[in-house]
């Protein structure tokens, strides 16, 4: 690749807005980049949350971050991967030298990467926010090669794109967030794609009861079909109750808070046991509050802990949970419930908006 090259992306061009199908310029890559073309790529709430402006950000913008692709070029500087490899392409960028990357806690890697002057661009010229690190909602994307994990040839694209967040996110904060240990009780606040891989995250992690809580009676079914032991209805206005009723009185020794509705965030606290864990793994739309009692904490002795994607390494840890699908322990092809073209993405949007979608997944011609 000598220049920048015309592919197909839905662009984000107001907050709130349906995105639109249009041409855009993606530059080849650079120094420790590579080009991606672009198997298929799921819609994650994050995507709708930045799609909504809940967080900020630059307009125009190319969203989209659970990919999986096959390599099409590296850049200078890139021995570990090769064209015509598959990938699984994650949002995770890793510089290998900051106190977090050493740490092993690639997720809060603290090099700065401005996402304003990344590879996309409008056929003007005008610059396109490289939206979440992957810009993935495209044909083909340019990431950082630390970004890109290898994919096997038994792990379907559909599939494998969904290691890249959703999975990894519920699977880590059961198993390496929470630390949740054999015979513990644990609660899954929100059953959607998050909390459908939290839920056997927990049941691996040797839980000895799994308690979903969800609103939506198909995904409270979804939910025992995943492994919870218990499914109960969030929208009991004292839910902590029936979890007390499981446990003896004791409530669950961790909770783990897999969605972004502030409310459930606020709720967790009396889900949970002494010294009980409280792991925030939705995210809230910035400025979105809740109220704790410190006293209540230090009496009790619980924990207060965020999760960001599951506190993964992942080179280390999604071929593991490759591993764990080949055996049948993750149920990763039930979690896809719709296949879309490019051009349908805002009715895949829907789909997830509405809560009748695990994932829908965006699949393109093989590349």
């Amino acid at each position: 690749m000598t220049g920048p090259r015309p592919v197909r992306a839905a662009v984000a061009r107001a907050f709130g807005a349906p995105l639109t199908i249009e041409t855009v310029m993606l530059a080849p890559p650079g120094p420790g980049q590579v080009a991606v073309d672009l198997r298929a790529v799921a819609v994650c709430h994050s995507d709708i949350g930045y799609l909504d402006g809940a967080w900020g950000g630059h307009l125009p913008a190319v969203y989209g971050h659970e990919a999986a692709g096959r390599i099409a070029a590296v850049g200078p500087g890139v021995t570990s991967l090769a064209p015509g490899q598959d990938v699984i392409v994650t949002l995770i960028r890793q510089c290998g030298a900051c106190p977090a990357c050493r740490a092993a806690a690639p997720v809060h890697c603290e090099a700065p990467y401005d996402r304003r002057r990344g590879p996309l661009s409008l056929p003007d010229g005008t610059a396109v926010e490289h939206g979440l690190n992957c810009g993935a909602f495209a044909e083909a994307a340019v990431v950082d090669a630390s970004q890109c994990i290898p994919a096997p040839a038994d792990l379907p694209p559909e599939v494998a794109c969904l290691l890249a967040c959703g999975v990894i996110t519920g699977v880590g904060a059961a198993v390496f967030t929470a630390g949740i240990r054999p015979g513990e009780t644990v609660a899954v606040v929100g059953a959607g794609g998050v909390g459908l891989n939290a839920i056997p995250g927990a049941r691996i992690a040797g839980a000895a009861r799994v308690i979903a809580l969800d609103p939506n009676p198909d995904r409270r079914t979804d939910a025992l079909a995943f492994g919870a032991t218990h499914a109960l209805d969030a929208a009991d206005p004292r839910p902590w109750r029936p979890v007390q009723a499981l446990t003896e009185g004791r409530g669950a020794d961790a909770v783990l808070v897999c969605t972004g509705a502030p409310a459930a965030h606020q709720g967790a606290f009396r889900l949970a046991a002494r010294r009980g864990r409280i792991v925030a793994v939705g995210m809230p739309p910035s400025g979105a509050t809740v109220t704790v009692e410190p006293v209540i904490l230090s009496a009790l002795g619980q924990t207060l802990r965020g999760s960001l994607m599951g506190d993964v390494v992942p080179h280390r840890d999604i071929p593991w949970l490759i591993d764990l699908w080949r055996q049948g322990r993750l149920k990763l092809d039930a979690l896809v419930t719709g296949r879309w073209p490019l051009a349908a993405i805002n009715d895949a949007i829907a789909e997830t908006r509405a809560g009748r979608a695990r994932r829908s997944v965006i699949v393109f011609p093989d590349a």
